[in-house]
């Protein structure tokens, strides 16, 4: 499996992995988010999207937030962050999300960063053990909420 940069040819695709990876979590087609996920050509130009891809196959994505990037939510100038971390439901379970989020920990830790965090919808259980499994803990003081309805919370991992 290799992570590298989408290409411009792929970010289609890219969004249909999101939407597809978040669907269980959105109230259906009319919800506003779901725009957003498919939006990955957006993500690419104004952040940085990473595709997990295995032999010609796109497996996932995730968009990683640079210094300055509009994408960052909850991170303070000296943290990295991450959003959207997606895996095509068929890939899902093969060690793909891990990957992705390792990757970005590597970067944070390249960048010079004290750690990452993130926010994740309450209800992303399976999301939620793999980031206490990389060394995550919940950090409730940044938990927040985008629009009505949608709790976020907050992990972080510092680099030790």
């Amino acid at each position: 499996m290799e992570i590298r940069l989408a290409r411009t040819d792929e970010l289609d695709l890219a969004g249909e992995i999101t939407q597809a990876a978040y669907s269980a979590f959105t109230s259906g087609p009319a919800d506003p988010y779901v725009a957003k996920l498919r939006d990955a050509a957006t993500r690419a130009a104004e952040a940085e999207l990473y595709v997990a891809e295995d032999g010609g196959a796109l497996l996932g994505n995730v968009t990683w937030c640079p210094r300055g990037s509009a994408w960052r939510e909850i991170s303070q100038p000296d943290e990295g962050e991450f959003r959207m971390l997606a895996v095509a439901p068929g890939a899902q379970g093969q060690g793909v999300g891990e990957a992705l989020a390792r990757f970005c920990l590597e970067m944070s830790r390249a960048a010079g960063d004290r750690g990452v965090v993130i926010s994740s919808m309450e209800q992303m259980a399976a999301a939620h053990r793999l980031y206490r499994r990389l060394g995550f803990t919940r950090l409730p003081e940044r938990d927040w909420s985008p629009a009505p309805g949608v709790q976020l919370i907050a992990f972080e991992l510092h680099h030790g």
